[in-house]
């Protein structure tokens, strides 16, 4: 939000000094144009638009692997640098219920963890760091919640079930994808918080979806 603002305010001042320029040619035929600022303030305008593009790009394609994961049309937005510096909250990601009790088709992901996501994209998916691990799962888990789980335990484990589809759609090779899958179930899940997990939580137990893609399946 606030690189549009500075975007549309160096497109504010070049219009101001355009129209300075025009009432002043009025009344002295020799007034030089102001080519130097009008061009400056427009080169910054354009320059401010980058990190704009660059996220509405990012949350585009979040979206269309959250959506193709899922099942249904659904949106991600990235907070902005802004809103992360007053937020208080520990969570990483969350999805709002309606007033129907009901979770919405839309989620918020922190900025750490979609610049984390953003890193992975770019990266060959071959060594994600334990950040881009986490980024990944948050992803997943929050499309559990959009999918309409309400509870955080079942939202967690069938996200664990899905973390390998999640980065294969964001590129992963297989072997990457499930490995990254394995990772995740291995060395975050066990230091969850309690509800986070379920006695209905571990392979062949009543949460356990059997998709091939399980990070427990050989």
């Amino acid at each position: 939000m606030l690189m549009q603002y500075v975007a549309a305010g160096f497109g504010l001042a070049a219009l101001v000094l355009f129209g300075r320029w025009c009432l002043v040619r009025q009344s002295r035929d020799q007034a030089s144009f102001p080519a130097i600022g009008v061009s400056s303030c427009m080169v910054l305008a354009v320059a401010a638009t980058f990190p704009i593009v660059d996220r509405a790009t990012l949350e585009g394609r979040l979206s269309h692997a959250a959506s193709t994961l899922i099942g249904i049309h659904v949106h991600v937005t990235c907070q902005t640098l802004t809103g992360s510096a007053v937020d208080m909250g520990r969570e990483l990601g969350y999805v709002k219920w309606g007033a129907d009790g009901v979770p919405e088709h839309k989620t918020l992901i922190k900025h750490d963890q979609c610049n984390d996501l953003s890193a992975y994209l770019d990266s060959s998916k071959e060594r994600p760091t334990a950040a881009q691990v986490l980024a990944v799962h948050v992803l997943s888990h929050e499309s559990m919640h959009m999918s309409g789980t309400t509870s955080e335990a079942v939202a967690e484990w069938h996200a664990m079930q899905h973390d390998a589809a999640l980065a294969a759609d964001l590129g992963a090779s297989p072997a990457a994808a499930h490995a990254l899958a394995v990772r995740y179930w291995q060395t975050v899940y066990p230091e969850m918080q309690d509800n986070y997990r379920s006695n209905d939580c571990g392979p062949g137990a009543g949460l356990d979806l059997h998709l091939p893609a399980a990070p427990w399946s050989p």
